[in-house]
């Protein structure tokens, strides 16, 4: 399997989410742009999860049918053909870190498929409905992590 390069212009890999992007800020989507699917790609699946989370890794973010020759997703915006899925919060889109006070730094793994074929999910999927769908259809993937605490 190849990777894809998934980055972002407004923080670096494993280094902490700015607050804007967050539930204590304006809680809009950070900017994010990615290298090439491979040929062969049906369409780009965007997850974007909290593995910190008490009650186990939470859903901030789920966009399936991206087109496959996107290179990236501006801020506060959907990515170019993509379905919204619910997050964990219940609202469809994005949901920022909203981390319980105190319980130290989490991590933010924002997740990049490139799909031989449509993913098939069911009507509320979990993460790990998503990683299931998702193991035997990926030509290529990337990852991208931040952090972030609330004190």
């Amino acid at each position: 399997m190849t990777g894809i390069q998934l980055t972002s212009p407004v923080f670096a890999d494993h280094a902490e989410i700015p607050r804007r992007y967050t539930g204590e800020g304006e809680d809009v989507s950070p900017p994010l742009t990615w290298t090439a699917a491979p040929k062969g790609t049906a369409e780009l699946l965007l997850l974007c999860e909290d593995p910190d989370a008490p009650g186990g890794s939470f859903l901030h973010w789920l966009v399936t049918g991206i087109d496959p020759w996107t290179g990236g997703v501006e801020e506060g915006a959907g990515p170019h053909g993509g379905r919204p899925w619910p997050n964990g919060f219940g609202r469809e889109g994005w949901g920022g870190p909203m981390p319980p006070a105190g319980h130290g730094p989490h991590r933010y793994f924002f997740r990049l498929y490139a799909l031989a074929q449509p993913v098939r999910l069911p009507g509320r999927p979990g993460v790990a409905d998503v990683l299931a769908a998702v193991r035997d259809q990926t030509l290529a993937s990337g990852t991208l992590v931040g952090t972030y605490q609330r004190l």
